[in-house]
């Protein structure tokens, strides 16, 4: 067994990683991340690693290519410093959207992305709420995905009515997951079916389900531009809804999301700290971030003493 747990990051989330940190009772290890002026980015490892258990915490999101590329030097590093075991934690996977082809002569990015971070020599991967399963099939080397719902049902339960709430899925694809997720709520569920009737004309939101008078929490993977669980909030304050919330994973909120989500009918948006907010992402006053940090570092701890993970697996 690798000895000595050692924990690293990059510069895209250097918060989680020192919540992290704090969960283990260890510190931060010492290593320069930074850039020269014609962009290339320089790694430099500050203390010896020769025989340790490493983690590496550092989520793909924006930007995602220096993000990606600095996770990949990073573990590049340590492999050559010896360390005996490299686990990449990366709480966010950028490009798993991209994960089949969905038409001719385009690229499967997230396959070429795991296949990026196997070649550089990690040894096993941890990440959280996969957008597509099957991602985890795309790496030849062990890969934990952890879920997001411990932390997000906590709050729900401590905050919300379950005997006056319901779960919607704002797609056909997340029915699963509000199943699971009403099920540990013991509600029901909703979901919202967006289909165009006719060549350019506006897409019509159908709620199937009972929502009226009652509390609707729309539950996703992650909020990106925020137009579909915009108007999927819209449909169902529409339908009779109460009130309207919204809970995710990873809170990508690009473009105008943050103008869409301030601008909605949604009165409270729950999301976690996998992906750091900027300035302006801040400025939504309807969120609210939640640390997902304790699930990570406890994942971390179990992996490093070889015991199971499976029942974080929520």
């Amino acid at each position: 067994m690798p000895q000595g747990l050692k924990l690293f990051t990059g510069a895209a989330h250097a918060e989680l990683a020192r919540e992290v940190a704090s969960y283990l009772k260890i510190g931060v290890a010492d290593a320069t991340v930074s850039t020269f002026s014609d962009g290339e980015i320089l790694i430099r490892v500050n203390e010896n690693v020769r025989g340790s258990d490493v983690f590496v915490i550092q989520p793909t999101c924006t930007p995602v290519n220096d993000n990606i590329m600095e996770l990949l030097l990073i573990v590049d590093a340590l492999k050559r410093s010896s360390a005996a075991r490299i686990t990449a934690v990366i709480p966010y996977y950028g490009y798993a959207r991209q994960d089949r082809k969905v038409q001719p002569r385009v690229p499967i990015s997230a396959k070429a992305v795991a296949d990026l971070i196997t070649a550089v020599g990690t040894s096993r991967v941890l990440t959280m709420d996969l957008h597509a399963g099957q991602i985890q099939g795309f790496f030849n080397i062990p890969v934990d995905n952890l879920y997001a719902t411990p932390v997000l049902l906590d709050y729900v339960r401590k905050q919300y009515d379950a005997a006056n709430l319901v779960v919607v899925s704002p797609d056909a694809g997340g029915v699963e997951r509000a199943r699971s997720f009403a099920k540990m709520l013991k509600c029901s569920i909703a979901i919202v079916d967006k289909r165009r009737e006719k060549v350019n004309e506006c897409e019509v939101m159908n709620v199937i389900g009972d929502v009226e008078g009652v509390d609707a929490l729309i539950l996703d993977d992650m909020v990106d531009t925020a137009g579909t669980i915009t108007q999927a909030a819209a449909a169902l304050k529409k339908k009779g809804a109460r009130r309207v919330s919204a809970a995710c994973t990873h809170a990508v909120l690009s473009g105008s999301a943050v103008e869409r989500v301030n601008k909605s009918v949604i009165e409270e948006m729950i999301v976690t700290n996998t992906i750091p907010l900027d300035s302006k992402q801040q400025q939504c006053g309807k969120l609210k971030v939640l640390s997902i940090a304790s699930l990570i570092g406890e994942a971390i701890r179990r992996i490093h003493e070889e015991s199971s993970i499976s029942s974080l697996f929520v």
